[in-house]
């Protein structure tokens, strides 16, 4: 089954974005939530048209999250942690902590969009989160676990 994606879909696609998947799982579970609609002739047509319009105010989105980008990319968070004696996080670190810091930096950015090195973080260290500003720009961002 063909579907157009009305919002991102994680690991499927973003929105506007044409996609095959299985008949059943757009039936019952994309286009009742309103992820997708189905790809029928009229759809594609008036997708290409909206893609068309849009275009312009897309460059305009992609070269704001270039300038951010720009400027985050030489950034270095300090977090703070309370730690045991021998230097493990009680609890972990997380993408809402990366956020706040982020913020009180005065960069707004959505915990969402912020993908850890690993699952957990829990030991004190130098790591690098992944920040995904749009969905052709990513910035590296170095962040530093300190106890407390």
């Amino acid at each position: 089954m063909e579907i157009i994606l009305l919002q991102d879909v994680h690991k499927l696609g973003q929105k506007d974005d044409l996609v095959h998947v299985k008949d059943g799982y757009g039936r019952n579970y994309l286009i009742p939530r309103g992820y997708a609609i189905a790809a029928t002739p009229s759809a594609k047509k008036m997708h290409a048209e909206n893609l068309r319009q849009r275009a312009h105010k897309e460059e305009k989105i992609r070269e704001s999250a270039r300038e951010l980008a720009s400027k985050m990319a030489g950034l270095t968070l300090t977090i703070g942690a309370k730690t045991s004696s021998s230097g493990k996080i009680f609890g972990s670190v997380n993408t809402i902590q990366l956020a706040e810091a982020l913020k009180e930096k005065g960069f707004e950015i959505d915990r969402k969009s912020i993908s850890l090195p690993e699952d957990q973080i829990k030991e004190v260290g130098k790591y690098k989160a992944s920040i995904r500003l749009h969905r052709e720009v990513k910035v590296d961002v170095d962040f530093e676990i300190v106890a407390e």
